[in-house]
């Protein structure tokens, strides 16, 4: 743990040095391993998960104190403003005698713990489960971490992709004008193929734009994921095009659901149900504590005289009757138990059908993927030979653009399809529990 903070506190020490200089200097690279490394360690998020599993923490320790001796020291003064009287009949006649001394002092310390008492040992395994149920759900908001900085990542890589086909075909519109133009001038080309060519260019470059709006919006999410300040000047390192190793791995359907944070989360709650129902029947039995109580105490009107005292104590509870209420919360308990069981039965249903829907996506993506390169290799030979034919005059204008139009698409659905089965892979992990 501690090698992760440094880790975590070296980057974020090297964020604070490049962030002052980001207006002078190129933009801070980050990887997709370092970015998660960045969001774990500045999530608020995360940071709420780790107090809570702190709180909880306390909260067992302060659950044994029940375990220990209740001591606790005392004392009082008293001054008598005005004392009783008491009237006596002393041989028929009235007598009045005040009551009492001028000044009460008493001091006195005493000490209780229980010495058999079934609920509360129970509740300390309560208390052991809600410690339990914290750390599972830390673990739950680092999981789902860790897969929204991956989709916001892939997110960057996928605009990117948008941004580099947007601009080859802004500059093949702009080559492809230049050459119209050219064949315009010799009286090679018709005005309408000029127009047309310009036009092209003219259409490109609002997509452009859009692409880079795109790539912003997406380095804005990616920032706010990792708790990052939007000002800070990042760029995303890496393509899409890195991780087709991994798409064409060997792939075999993952469907282990034993690391899956809500039904772990469900399984906790269900042990803490059955222990509650444990310590309410537990408390039909008798309980047993002890006491001891030391006193000082002093009187007197000028001169005091001190008196001490002590006694210690046995104190045994035996339940009867409460016109059963312990019955009917055992019976509630019971009930909140069988509705746990039956939430858990069909949370795994809907968790199996978004694992099996999961894989299916992946593996229509490498389908996708592997059909869209062949079409961007086909795309490419086509629009290379549009060109070349157009340029002597074989093709016209119209058949050029097709065949860019084409290739535009087919790099695009390539794109598409890798970020599609990124995203795909990350939502199944988070869904598997892995790390």
């Amino acid at each position: 743990m501690k090698k992760h903070l440094i880790r975590y506190s070296l980057i974020l020490l090297i964020f604070t040095v490049f962030s002052g200089f980001a207006k002078a200097q190129e933009p801070l690279k980050i990887t997709l391993d370092q970015a998660l490394e960045i969001a774990m360690a500045e999530s608020n998020t995360l940071k709420i998960a780790d107090m809570t599993v702190e709180k909880s923490g306390y909260a067992k320790k302060g659950s044994y104190a029940a375990l220990y001796p209740n001591v606790n020291i005392s004392s009082s003064y008293q001054r008598t403003l005005l004392k009783q009287v008491m009237v006596m009949d002393m041989g028929g006649q009235a007598m009045e005698i005040k009551v009492g001394r001028d000044n009460n002092i008493s001091a006195s310390a005493s000490a209780s713990m229980p010495l058999v008492n079934a609920p509360l040992w129970e509740s300390l395994k309560l208390s052991a489960l809600d410690v339990e149920l914290a750390v599972e759900q830390a673990r739950s908001s680092k999981v789902s971490m860790i897969s929204q900085v991956k989709q916001a990542f892939y997110g960057v890589l996928l605009a990117k992709e948008s941004l580099t086909v947007m601009t080859q075909v802004y500059d093949n519109a702009q080559a492809n004008y230049e050459k119209t133009l050219q064949r315009y001038n010799v009286g090679k080309a018709s005005e309408l193929e000029k127009l047309r060519a310009q036009v092209n260019v003219m259409n490109a470059e609002p997509n452009v734009s859009s692409a880079q709006d795109a790539v912003l919006l997406a380095t804005w999410q990616l920032k706010a994921v990792m708790g990052l300040n939007l000002d800070t000047d990042i760029e995303v390192v890496g393509e899409l095009k890195d991780y087709t190793t991994a798409l064409l791995a060997p792939y075999a359907s993952e469907d282990d659901i034993s690391n899956n944070s809500s039904l772990l989360q469900l399984d906790i709650q269900n042990r803490m149900l059955e222990s509650n129902i444990r310590m309410q029947k537990k408390q039909y039995l008798p309980t047993l504590a002890a006491s001891i109580n030391y006193n000082y105490s002093a009187m007197g009107d000028d001169k005091l005289s001190w008196f001490p005292s002590s006694n210690a104590a046995l104190s045994l509870n035996i339940p009867v009757f409460d016109g059963f209420q312990k019955h009917y919360n055992i019976q509630q308990s019971k009930i909140s138990k069988d509705m746990l069981d039956v939430q858990r039965i069909d949370t795994e249903r809907q968790i199996r059908i978004a694992i099996r829907n999961y894989n299916d996506r992946i593996a229509l993506c490498v389908k996708n993927y592997t059909a869209a390169s062949s079409t961007v290799e086909i795309a490419q030979k086509s629009y290379e030979i549009s060109e070349k034919m157009y340029e002597v005059g074989k093709a016209t204008l119209v058949e050029l653009n097709d065949a860019q139009l084409a290739l535009e698409q087919a790099q695009l659905t390539q794109a598409q399809a890798i970020y599609n089965f990124l995203v795909a892979k990350a939502a199944l992990d988070e869904l598997l529990g892995k790390e």
